[in-house]
């Protein structure tokens, strides 16, 4: 896709002057990256780093019991939330395979925010409007939203200068609440996709530029340093968490990605419980595990898994270098015989033949100091 055809979010201009490296992304044209990935990536996890996030997708659901109503379009507890509180969940077809993965903010009883992926904001909104039309209303507020993540153990010390006062530090994870930056009336959420401390920030997309550029010149100091999709993905891969496209998508259910932690099968009926509750039933044939390289090979997204007679039986959905571990790693579906940690894996590059070896691992591959 040519980059004039592209979108462009609130703070295009910003990426340009700062001289980021665009690419096309989800219909967006997004930095990949400013300085490099790797110092963008050390960069978050040694002090802060600020992302661009203003393409995902965000829909509301309004009317009485809105909180009961999305509650059986996900396989996460809604219901149990409280006001201010927020929660990570997928959203299934009838097959049990995954359309999205979501968090669910609940304002009240009758108004709940969604943030799903850009790439499925049509279909995640058609899915909602066709499910509730009868009875709530379901609006796109994607266009009218922009957002901003503010991430790294530095984090909130950055925000502070741009808060004015400790309400934001006192925001538990998962729970948001309406707090200006630097006095333009936005939403924080203590929420995030790089396994660091921080904030995402809901604002009103004609400030998103100001408070960008505001807050960068705040956290300079500290070494807030704008960061890209590039770092994002090594970020939350470190982390093992989802990326939809690659680790999930509709030929995957929730059991086998290792999310049955946000299936709440002792809840109210949900799209997706019964095929679920079978393939609980008859057990996992594959399951999607994290790997390091024992050589040098790095594997890469689409990488296959295969045996002894060189047959594909998996494929690698994630590979990358670890800046913060210093090591090559990925996830991968596999056999449920051969997901046992220690277990060793043979992955193919599928366009150049050749073979590495990696061994499963435990994950998350980090996991931040509390």
């Amino acid at each position: 896709m040519e980059q004039s055809s592209l979108k462009q979010t609130p703070i295009y201009d910003e990426h340009l002057r700062a001289k980021a490296r665009m690419v096309p992304f989800t219909g967006y044209s997004m930095p990949v990256q400013y300085t490099g990935l790797v110092d963008e990536h050390h960069t978050v996890r040694k002090a802060a780093g600020l992302f661009d996030v203003c393409h995902m997708g965000e829909l509301v659901v309004k009317g009485p019991g809105a909180t009961a109503a999305v509650d059986r379009l996900v396989t996460n507890d809604v219901q149990g939330l409280i006001d201010g509180q927020a929660r990570y969940t997928v959203c299934c077809n009838e097959r049990g395979t995954i359309l999205d993965d979501l968090i669910i903010y609940r304002v009240s009883a009758d108004h709940v925010l969604i943030v799903c992926n850009a790439s499925n904001r049509e279909k995640i909104v058609g899915h909602f409007t066709q499910q509730l039309k009868a009875t709530h209303e379901v609006r796109d507020i994607s266009d009218e939203t922009g957002l901003i993540a503010l991430q790294g153990p530095r984090a909130m010390e950055v925000l502070r200068s741009a808060v004015g006062d400790g309400r934001a530090d006192e925001l538990p994870a998962f729970h948001f609440a309406d707090i200006p930056v630097f006095n333009v009336p936005c939403t924080l959420s203590r929420t995030g996709y790089t396994g660091e401390d921080g904030v995402e920030i809901f604002c009103p997309p004609a400030e998103a530029a100001r408070i960008w550029r505001s807050l960068l010149a705040a956290g300079e100091s500290a070494g807030l340093r704008p960061a890209g999709l590039g770092a994002r993905n090594t970020l939350r891969l470190e982390c093992k968490m989802a990326l939809y496209g690659n680790d999930i998508d509709e030929t995957t259910n929730p059991l086998e990605a290792g999310l049955s932690w946000v299936v709440r099968f002792d809840k109210a009926d949900f799209i997706g419980r019964s095929a679920l509750l079978a393939v609980k039933e008859a057990g996992l044939s594959r399951k999607l595990v994290g790997f390091e390289m024992t050589d040098k090979a790095i594997a890469r997204d689409h990488w296959q898994v295969i045996n002894e007679a060189d047959e594909q039986v998996g494929y690698v959905t994630s590979g990358s270098p670890s800046p913060t571990l210093g090591k090559n790693l990925g996830l991968a579906y596999v056999p449920t015989a051969s997901s046992a940690l220690g277990s060793t894996l043979r992955l193919r590059d599928p366009e150049r033949g050749r073979v590495g070896n990696a061994v499963v691992v435990k994950t998350p591959f980090y996991k931040r100091a509390r």
